[in-house]
């Protein structure tokens, strides 16, 4: 199944790819922050893992924020067409077929408490309030 942003649906905001290895954590949890503030988002890995991490799906709960429906999910499943901006979490994806745009450095929280969870949410949280 490819995945893909359809712009005649587009209604408002920007239009987000975010990219990491395992879509697990951190680009997962940059594709339900910049929905909930109004974008069209979807993220993938280039070897994702099975499922959303837990500390990451406490973290954006508490502000509020759900993520049922997310999951991991590989960049060869995503049409790239359409995105505004292909964004790298930060760790050293490297994927020819797609021309990231940014990369946020974001440190791994991968096997870190709900706290260090907590610390990339919000880095997150700045760097997409950055983007509008």
């Amino acid at each position: 199944m490819v995945w893909f942003i359809n712009p005649e649906h587009h209604r408002g905001g920007m239009r987000l790819l975010f990219v990491c290895v395992g879509n697990t954590c951190r680009s997962q949890m940059a594709e339900a922050l910049a929905k909930h503030k109004g974008h069209e988002a979807q993220s993938a890995g280039t070897s994702p893992g099975s499922a959303v991490a837990p500390e990451a799906i406490e973290a954006i709960g508490e502000k509020g924020i759900g993520m049922g429906g997310q999951y991991p999910k590989s960049v060869d499943d995503i049409d790239t067409r359409g995105f505004d901006r292909i964004i790298s979490m930060g760790c050293g994806v490297e994927c020819p077929r797609l021309p990231m745009d940014d990369d946020w450095g974001i440190e791994d929280p991968h096997g870190g408490d709900v706290a260090f969870y907590r610390r990339t949410r919000d880095k997150i949280e700045g760097l997409l309030d950055l983007l509008e």
